[in-house]
């Protein structure tokens, strides 16, 4: 654990302001992650050469996770407003996925007049902490017109307080995974960084469903696996993660499902575990959650904490770990920071 917490007054400050001096001393970057989730931004950013100091995260299972994955690292499991950015004054990078109710259909896209809004407190934490860089992801509701304003007033408040921006959307099958997904993405740099910033580009096509699902698909001995493969010859639809106030988990709503039929899929609900040898080949198998994530781009060096549906949620809501490390690359990059053998976008592997 790179820092100690404490808490006083509602907030967490930090004990050992020694952190970000070891990690530098080592060659590694240092990263404040708000709205961890279950950790595909994190995974993804870890790949490219940053170290968390902090991750902040509210869900109990999420945070479980995180610490399931990675036992040294900082987890607060709280809220983002408990955070005090003064405490991590310098450090490299603020990074989060901030919430999308605000600005997706289901939310209603309320956007500033939603009290789940959390861009004013990342704004505060930039404003506190003055992070070399910021990288903040929401969906693609963002993009849309209608909140034009809002997204010029976030620039503005940047650039007053010294830092180039920019919004990209990009869809996470330019960078390996099997689904479209696009994610709005903003990135800031201090000024005198920013100019060697360079969103990333495509890194070629994305696996198929069934080139990224058949060694899950057919762990089990299913005699249909390699048919199944071959007719789900497409990308998936995007996977909806959804909220407590939701059913069970299942692929999204009745278009999402429509499509997961053309490619081979019950989309009414997932698996607790592939198809068995017995199972006849012409069966249409539902997913299992670690097909699920490795739709997302997750591969099997990630694993979960909580019960069924948890899980389900805690995937449909991440953010693509392959997205990530490429985002997090070209930040590095224009940070001037060497470039580790280590350091490349990943991909989704069985």
């Amino acid at each position: 654990m790179i820092a100690a917490l404490s808490v006083s007054s509602g907030r967490v400050s930090a004990e050992d302001d020694d952190g970000l001096r070891r990690l530098r001393l080592s060659g590694q970057l240092a990263a404040l992650e708000i709205c961890a989730g279950a950790g595909g931004q994190s995974y993804g950013l870890e790949q490219a050469g940053f170290q968390h100091e902090l991750a902040v995260e509210i869900d109990r299972d999420a945070a479980s996770t995180l610490r399931l994955n990675r036992p040294t690292w900082n987890v607060h499991e709280g809220d983002v407003r408990d955070i005090d950015g003064k405490d991590y004054t310098g450090i490299d990078l603020l990074a989060g996925g901030v919430p999308c109710p605000p600005f997706s259909v289901a939310g209603k896209q309320l956007g500033a007049d939603d009290e789940r809004d959390l861009f004013p407190e990342a704004l505060r934490l930039v404003r506190e902490a003055r992070p070399t860089a910021v990288m903040l992801e929401n969906v693609k509701g963002l993009a849309s017109a209608r909140f034009g304003t809002y997204r010029t007033s976030i620039l503005e408040e940047l650039d007053r307080l010294g830092y180039g921006a920019d919004w990209q959307l990009l869809l996470s099958s330019e960078f390996g995974v099997p689904q479209l997904r696009p994610r709005f993405i903003l990135v800031a740099l201090r000024k005198d960084k920013f100019q060697n910033f360079v969103w990333p580009g495509p890194v070629g096509s994305p696996p198929t469903v069934g080139e990224a699902l058949l060694p899950l698909m057919g762990a089990r001995g299913w005699r249909g696996a390699r048919i199944w493969a071959d007719n789900a010859n497409g990308i998936a639809p995007t996977i909806v993660g959804g909220s407590k106030k939701h059913g069970g988990a299942d692929l999204g709503p009745t278009r999402a499902k429509a499509s997961w039929l053309k490619l081979g899929v019950d989309g009414k609900g997932v698996a607790d575990e592939a198809p068995s040898h017995d199972v006849a080949e012409s069966h249409i198998p539902r997913l299992t959650n670690q097909m699920v994530a490795r739709i997302q781009g997750f591969d099997s060096g990630w694993q979960f904490s909580g019960r069924k549906t948890s899980v389900y949620r805690q995937i449909g809501n991440a953010f693509p770990p392959p997205v990530a490390a490429s985002v997090g690359i070209a930040i590095r990059r224009a940070l001037g920071a060497s470039r580790r053998r280590s350091e490349v976008p990943m991909k989704v592997v069985a």
